[in-house]
């Protein structure tokens, strides 16, 4: 009872720091849109689409194409151009409106759900609905190739936003909501995976909300603590560095270190480096299934 309750108190504190920096809530809606033809990266775009995303085994159909239903759509999430969440689904078609699992992927910084397509048509391929989203500030919800940077910018200078994963969390919660009210899901069997950046946020969207019945965080769940402590911050901290730049120059400081990196953290996304941490946070997605994919490096630091 005494752990049920401990989980219930840091689910309700994570749901009230979330709402402490939110436009006004606003009714649970979808909004039609287009495929995008050209995606939007931040950063220096990449030059050809993963090798490893194209090596995506997908099951054998012939006509594969013409069997698959796309939606493009998107959803309010709040109220403000950040608030209207870009989502790509893929299915096969069915004429027996069964209801299947879903599995919710989730992209690395600076791609975009498009980046992703590989692995929706390969699960979609297999009988899965396959959802992608545009994290907070990437792919559709950018204006140019430095939006994502810009913000975790203003986030430091304002605090009035969390770009670092938070925000995208409260997306994900309402995209649990809007999963949980289609009819062709099996509610009971809604999955969420993420690389790098994503897997943070599949870690915290599955932490804070049980909806999400089995979770796969892929080289992105991480002690923040311990890496301060241990003075291992730098890969995490360098894939977003100038926001740790201007609160160097703000803090009067002539190199980044670990004063700044804790700083930073605890402004742009309040409780990171404490009771919001690995430690305190993963335990609590127990009992569902749980699985960490961590290598010795992360190319990316994303």
């Amino acid at each position: 009872m005494e752990l049920v309750e401990t989980a219930a108190n840091l689910r309700s504190h994570f749901l009230q720091v979330l709402r402490s920096r939110r436009s006004p809530e606003v009714p649970l809606q979808t909004l039609p849109s287009k495929p995008v033809v050209e995606p939007l990266y931040q950063g220096i775009p990449p030059s050809q689409s993963s090798e490893a995303m194209e090596l995506c085994p997908k099951a054998h159909i012939h006509n594969f194409k013409e069997l698959f239903n796309e939606e493009n759509f998107y959803l309010t999430t709040e109220e403000g151009e950040q608030g209207r969440l870009p989502v790509l689904i893929l299915s096969k078609k069915e004429t027996t409106h069964s209801k299947r699992p879903a599995v919710v992927f989730l992209h690395s910084s600076y791609t975009c759900k498009e980046w992703l397509r590989p692995l929706l048509e390969d699960y979609a391929s297999r009988g899965y609905i396959a959802v992608a989203i545009d994290s907070r500030y990437h792919g559709e919800r950018a204006k140019n190739h430095t939006t994502y940077e810009h913000a975790l910018v203003s986030s430091w200078k304002r605090g009035d936003t969390m770009p670092f994963i938070y925000d995208t969390v409260w997306d994900l919660l309402k995209l649990a909501d809007y999963l949980t009210e289609r009819d062709d899901i099996d509610h009971s069997r809604i999955g969420i995976t993420g690389i790098s950046f994503g897997g943070m946020h599949a870690w915290f969207a599955a932490f804070v909300d049980t909806r999400y019945s089995v979770v796969v965080p892929i080289i992105g769940v991480q002690g923040f603590r311990w890496a301060i402590d241990n003075d291992q911050w730098h890969a995490r901290v360098y894939s977003i560095k100038s926001v740790f730049e201007e609160a160097r120059i703000d803090l009067g400081k002539s190199d980044i270190d670990k004063e700044v990196v804790e700083r930073v953290w605890n402004r742009i996304a309040p409780g990171l480096g404490s009771e919001f941490d690995s430690l305190p946070t993963v335990p609590l997605i127990a009992p569902r299934p749980l699985l960490i994919i961590n290598g010795a490096v992360n190319a990316g630091a994303a």
